[in-house]
């Protein structure tokens, strides 16, 4: 099977390809993402040209791999929210979300060098936040410490808690790759996963 590199050190979208099984690489894909949201890109073109961007930024050192870039965006009120790295800037984060909706973006991009091929796709997910209490977000923000996470809250953990409903087609994405979608597009490439025996 072909080598493949994930553009990324997040032990998130590093837990969901082991979780599939597929063999794979992960390293560090630095790309200056400030500058890329400087150009008031819409969010679905800024999440789907960082995927890209982090992809194609290992070309070089990886020329003969499949190498897997993704990007993660929450945005509510069409404002981004970033991670939030300290505990008090994931309680503001949850009480400006709580009872509310907002959009989850979750881009991925594959590219080939061999070939200078690159396939994208993105899923949005629309997140409904139950009415929290203060004393409930501080709770979860001490048990969870989603401090690297946008939006605040760790979905495959206690997150899931804070949400009434969730509006999307592959709730894997939610955690940073959209699982289905990336087994459909990698057999484009020649990946047949799972193998046949």
């Amino acid at each position: 099977m072909q080598r493949i590199i994930l553009a990324s050190t997040s032990k998130y979208r590093r837990a969901q390809l082991e979780q599939l099984g597929i063999p794979f690489e992960a390293h560090a894909s630095h790309v200056d993402e400030e500058a890329l949201k400087a150009e008031e890109l819409s969010v679905q073109d800024l999440a789907l040209a960082l995927a890209r961007l982090k992809a194609e930024a290992l070309a070089e050192s990886f020329p003969d791999a499949l190498l897997i870039g993704g990007d993660q965006i929450a945005e509510v009120d069409g404002e981004i929210l970033n991670k939030p790295e300290t505990f008090e800037n994931a309680c503001a984060q949850l009480k400006r979300l709580s009872g509310r909706a907002h959009h989850l973006w979750t881009a991925i991009a594959i590219h080939q060098p061999s070939t200078g091929r690159t396939e994208q796709f993105i899923e949005q997910h629309i997140m409904n936040v139950r009415p929290l209490t203060d004393g409930q977000i501080e709770y979860y923000v001490k048990h969870d410490m989603p401090l690297d996470c946008c939006g605040s809250y760790k979905i495959e953990s206690m997150g899931i808690s804070l949400f009434s409903s969730i509006e999307g087609k592959d709730h894997s994405a939610i955690v940073g790759v959209p699982l289905m979608q990336l087994v459909t597009t990698l057999q484009t490439f020649g990946v047949q996963w799972p193998p046949s025996v």
